[in-house]
Formats: C-alpha cells, sequence, structure tokens
C-alpha cells in the first residue's frame, strides 16, 4: 500500500511490526461470514495451523451466528466490518457509527466474548473512513487497514494473476486482504491454498492480529 495512502488514516494499522528475522503474515478476510465460503477458509487455514482475522458484516453474523462461532473455535479472531458494509465516504457520521456499534454489539452477544483484551478491531469497509470518523472510533476501536490487497473479489482479475500479485507484494509483518464471499469464490478457492502453501513451505506463520 503506498505510503501516501496510508496517510490518509494515519490512525490505522496497515502493517504489523515484526522481530529481525521472524516470518510472520497476518491474513484477514472480509465480508463473512457465510455459509459456504467461510467454512472453506477455516478448513485451508488449519490445514497448515495458521490463524487468521474475519472482518465480520454484523448482518451476517446475525443471519449465520454458527457460522461466526466456527471461526473462534477455530481460534481466530472477529473483528468488526459494520453492520451493513457502508462506505464512509458517502455515510452520514451519527448512521456510521450507530452502524459500527450494532456490529460490535452483535459480534459481542456471541461465546465466547470477541474481546479477550484491549479494543475490539475494526476495518473500515473498502477502506474507506473520514478523518473525523477515524479520529472518534480510534478511542474506542484498533482500526486496521492492510499492507496487501489480493483483489481476490474483482472479477476481471484472472485467478493466476490474483496469485502472482498476492505472493509478489506478500512480505514479513504484511496485513493481507483476502474475502470469504462469493464475489471472491472463484479466486479465493485458487489462491488461498496456494497462498498457504508458499509460505509455509518456507518456513512462515500465520498469526491473528
Amino acid at each position: 500500500m503506498p505510503a501516501l495512502v496510508r496517510r490518509l488514516v494515519p490512525q490505522g494499522q496497515w502493517q504489523m511490526p515484526v522481530a529481525a528475522g521472524e516470518k510472520t503474515l497476518y491474513l484477514t478476510f472480509d465480508d463473512g461470514p457465510i455459509p459456504d465460503e467461510t467454512p472453506f477458509v477455516l478448513e485451508q487455514l488449519a490445514g497448515v495451523g495458521a490463524q487468521g482475522t474475519f472482518f465480520c458484516v454484523g448482518d451476517n453474523v446475525a443471519r449465520y451466528p454458527d457460522v461466526a462461532r466456527q471461526v473462534l473455535a477455530g481460534g481466530h479472531r472477529l473483528g468488526n466490518h459494520t453492520y451493513h458494509h457502508l462506505n464512509g465516504w458517502k455515510t452520514p457520521p451519527e448512521e456510521y457509527l450507530a452502524n459500527v456499534a450494532r456490529c460490535q454489539q452483535t459480534l459481542d452477544s456471541l461465546a465466547p466474548p470477541v474481546v479477550a483484551e484491549g479494543r475490539p478491531l475494526l476495518r473500515p469497509p473498502y477502506g474507506r473512513i473520514t478523518r473525523p470518523l477515524a479520529h472518534t472510533l480510534a478511542a474506542t476501536h484498533q482500526l486496521i487497514m492492510w499492507d496487501v490487497l489480493t483483489y481476490d473479489f474483482d472479477a476481471t482479475y484472472a485467478p493466476e494473476q490474483c496469485l502472482r500479485t498476492a505472493l509478489r507484494y506478500s512480505r514479513t509483518g504484511a496485513i493481507v486482504v483476502f474475502h470469504d464471499s462469493l464475489k471472491a469464490s472463484r479466486n479465493l478457492r485458487y489462491v488461498l491454498p496456494r497462498y498457504l502453501q508458499h509460505f509455509a513451505e518456507r518456513g512462515y506463520q500465520f498469526k491473528a492480529l
């Protein structure tokens, strides 16, 4: 992610700090949970002993709470992606904040508790959030952005191209975005197993945020 873009949301976490010689990637999955794609992701992560972070649309959590609980049971972490996947550039601040709060209430209703310690995680859909909103939300949430966007959701991206992009730009400490959504299914199902195998064979760990 270019430095210029990072400066638009200075409160956001764009990359994770790592120790010298450490090989760690932080995989994140946006827009779920849903019955088809989320279990597929969980299966792939389990195959290499990986942990990930799932930024959930609250409406999907309300529809499929058992799928969200599967994520927690696998040792992964859930994060807030607003209740209705709102665009922060186009949504009135009061409406956006209320939508974030509604999503957080839905996440917190799951058992076990989503937040063991510290602030809950929030990723603005599309990465679009105004500076005033980011400033307000940073007081209650940890804003998680990303270092690598795989474009698995883009139907114009061939699966092979998506994989090349993901492999090329991933580096230790990177926060990498995939999507456990039907829109991303074709690319996700091709890319994720190969991505995990590539980095696992090179000694990388995959940790939740």
